[in-house]
This record gives C-alpha cells, sequence and structure tokens, in this order.
C-alpha cells in the first residue's frame, strides 16, 4: 500500500515538472499575431523581397493578409505554434460572408482559413477578385 502511494506521488510529482518545463519553454502556447508589425516581419521573412505597404489583422489574430508594393497578396495563418506564408494567386477559393473571408489556396496542406476582418472585408475580397481566376 505504501509503495503504491509513493508510486503515485513519484509520477504526479514527475507529471508537475514536465509541466512546469514545457511551460518555461514556451511549448503549447496559443500563439496569435500581436500587430500589423509582426504580421509585415513575418511576411518579409516568408518572401525575400516582399516589401508590405497595406495589412489587414484577423480579429483573434489568427491569420492576416498582406499586400505588397508589387500587387502580390501575401495569406498568413497560424500553423501549430508558427505562422504559415502562401502568396495568393487567384481568387478561386475565396468566399465573402458578412465580416468573414475564407480562403483556400487548393493546396491541402495549408488548408482553408476564415478570417474575420471586420469593416474591411470586403475591400479585401475586391483585392483578390482584381488577382483573377486559376494561373
Amino acid at each position: 500500500m505504501i509503495a503504491q502511494t509513493a508510486q503515485i506521488l513519484v509520477s504526479l510529482a514527475a507529471i508537475f515538472a514536465l509541466a512546469w518545463l514545457a511551460g518555461r519553454m514556451g511549448l503549447g502556447g496559443d500563439v496569435r499575431l500581436r500587430d500589423e508589425g509582426e504580421a509585415k516581419e513575418l511576411a518579409q521573412a516568408a518572401l525575400c523581397g516582399f516589401e508590405p505597404v497595406d495589412t489587414v489583422l484577423d480579429r483573434a489574430g489568427i491569420g492576416a493578409l498582406i499586400r505588397g508594393a508589387d500587387g502580390r497578396i501575401v495569406l498568413l495563418r497560424r500553423h501549430g505554434v508558427h505562422f504559415a506564408a502562401r502568396v495568393l494567386t487567384s481568387h478561386e477559393g475565396s468566399r465573402l460572408d458578412r465580416n468573414f473571408l475564407t480562403i483556400s489556396t487548393g493546396e491541402r496542406t495549408f488548408g482553408t482559413v476564415t478570417l474575420d476582418l471586420g469593416k474591411r472585408a470586403q475591400e479585401w475580397a475586391g483585392s483578390l477578385r482584381r488577382l483573377g481566376g486559376a494561373a
């Protein structure tokens, strides 16, 4: 009986120690974009030579759209504890529903993302339509 209790206490202590260590290392956090500056930096890091001129963040910070000086539009979305970026080449796979813009790149591994862009959703949906159809 004492051995079983000791084993349970040691196991619980190990679990708490691992949870504490993971927290100190920043593992498993709820990663979100803090501001437009961070979104611009991530887009520039993903695409060499990309010069952001306009940005809109999802209200929850899970993604963003960034327009470059060259007219390209980059979609950022949360992927685990990091952010992934893709250049959008067409408006196919995008759908506007009030303040929500749903975008699918057609890339199975990137998936579909729905961004709450507020009042700017319609403006950005129009920007995507200017990209044209499938490339």
